[in-house]
């Protein structure tokens, strides 16, 4: 008898893709020989999981409820805490610190219906009193969750506040120094900031090293639904942990990255990113300088490798580590044809780098405001129309309506803040700074 067939062979199981990916691509894929600039547009996306159920989270909120809180914005903070309780299921955890000069704590608790009902009687129970101890009331919220973190894969503080710390660590080295470590232990950091008084660069700093998101409630109304959104990006979040690391190899110079901090080290840059959440999109906007040598030669801009942690694969069970990199070198040619170099400018990166450098106008801007100089103000506002109108030229109109749009409205905005009232002048400075983050990539994590 004829032998068996041999089995097939396994069929090897599908390699998992990551949960973000990076892309990029060069403002000028061809370059003039000489030394020019270079931009590098980066996207680093997360992967979308549709009709997911969010993942349970272990939260921290934590309000100021300082004298400056008092009326309006103590009320507000109360309801949008309230939402927030209602939006928690039994899976989820919740702790509520509140702080002026001192702290007090409700310990976190599964939001259960029993738990839920003591939470909003501690919630209730707040009132706007004494000065703006932040480090102690951010200390409290790490605590909190650090006593459940283990058992959760999201780890949130949600901070809220209208001022400056003026009670504890007051400097901004020392506040940021809690967010830090907050991050290295696992926990994200989201920072909310009330009203016209607050300090902007520090609440955004402490977002970015805390690794979550940072807001301007501009109006105390819209506070609840800020802190619905931020529950709604921590619970679907897919990675943490994220980088983007590149080195700039001989020849080419590192300028800037547009918006958010960067950390340089010989050769070496890196670039912090926040937690991602599904769908999220955040960009980078590199400025490098460049020399090219002779006609033809390939340049080498950058090698640039993304880092984190999938948190997708740890929910699955994924065996082994879960920590993910992504690997991508961008290069331009040299030509001694200026004409080429226009006629190859890349459209869509092209964009992106002109809405960045037009934001960083409107941080110039709201530096020269905040000093009183509004005579700078609006003339820096004002020069984006010519950035704008290249990049027109070079990825069409409809490519920077929105951006023509925004600028106009900007530019009327600032003309009239001589007249305006102080506390107004300030929003205006917030609102500016706020579009300076927008235009330079940030996704989801400004809201």
């Amino acid at each position: 008898a004829p032998p068996p067939p041999a089995p097939p062979p396994p069929v090897p199981a599908p390699e998992r893709k990551g949960s973000l990916t990076l892309t990029g691509r060069l403002s000028h894929p061809s370059v003039p020989v000489g030394q020019s600039d270079v931009f590098a547009t980066l996207d680093v996306s997360a992967v979308t999981v549709p009709g997911s159920k969010r993942a349970p989270v272990n939260l921290a909120l934590v309000i100021d409820r300082s004298g400056s809180m008092m009326g309006e914005k103590i009320d507000s903070a109360r309801r949008a805490a309230l939402r927030l309780v209602d939006l928690l299921d039994q899976d989820d955890r919740l702790a509520v610190v509140h702080y002026g000069t001192d702290v007090s704590v409700m310990g976190g608790v599964m939001a259960t219906d029993a738990n839920k009902a003591r939470l909003r009687r501690f919630i209730q129970g707040i009132d706007a009193e004494g000065g703006t101890n932040l480090g102690d009331g951010l200390a409290a919220g790490r605590v909190q969750l650090e006593r459940a973190r283990a058992d959760f894969h999201v780890n949130r503080v949600l901070l809220l506040s209208d001022g400056q710390p003026t009670v504890g660590i007051t400097s901004t080295a020392g506040l940021i120094r809690v967010a830090s470590l907050m991050r290295q232990s696992g926990v994200s950091l989201t920072s909310l900031g009330v009203g016209a008084d607050f300090n902007e660069d520090l609440m955004q700093r402490l977002a970015d090293v805390g690794g979550g998101s940072y807001g301007f409630v501009s109006s105390p109304a819209t506070m609840a639904s800020m802190f619905e959104k931020d529950l709604s990006q921590a619970s679907t979040m897919v990675a943490s942990g994220v980088s983007v690391t590149f080195t700039v190899p001989e020849g080419v110079s590192f300028r800037e990255v547009f918006g958010r901090p960067a950390t340089q080290a010989g050769r070496t840059v890196t670039v912090d990113l926040p937690d991602f959440s599904s769908a999220q999109t955040e960009k980078l906007v590199v400025r490098l300088t460049a020399t090219a040598s002779q006609e033809g030669e390939a340049v080498d801009v950058g090698h640039f490798k993304l880092a984190y942690k999938d948190l997708l694969a740890e929910r699955d069970g994924v065996a082994g580590s879960t920590a993910r990199t992504q690997s991508l070198a961008l290069a331009a040619l040299a030509t001694r044809d200026v004409a080429v170099v226009k006629a190859r400018r890349d459209k869509v990166a092209f964009v992106d780098a002109t809405r960045a450098q037009a934001a960083d106008n409107y941080r110039r801007a709201a530096e020269a405001m905040a000093k009183g100089d509004f005579h700078t103000a609006t003339g820096t506002i004002q020069g984006n129309a010519a950035l704008l109108n290249e990049a027109a030229d070079v990825g069409g109109a409809q490519a920077v309506e929105q951006d023509r749009k925004l600028n106009d409205s900007l530019f009327g905005l600032s003309t009239a803040a001589p007249s305006a009232a102080p506390e107004e002048q300030q929003r205006q400075v917030k609102s500016l700074k706020r579009q300076y983050f927008l235009g330079s990539g940030r996704g989801a994590s400004v809201y």
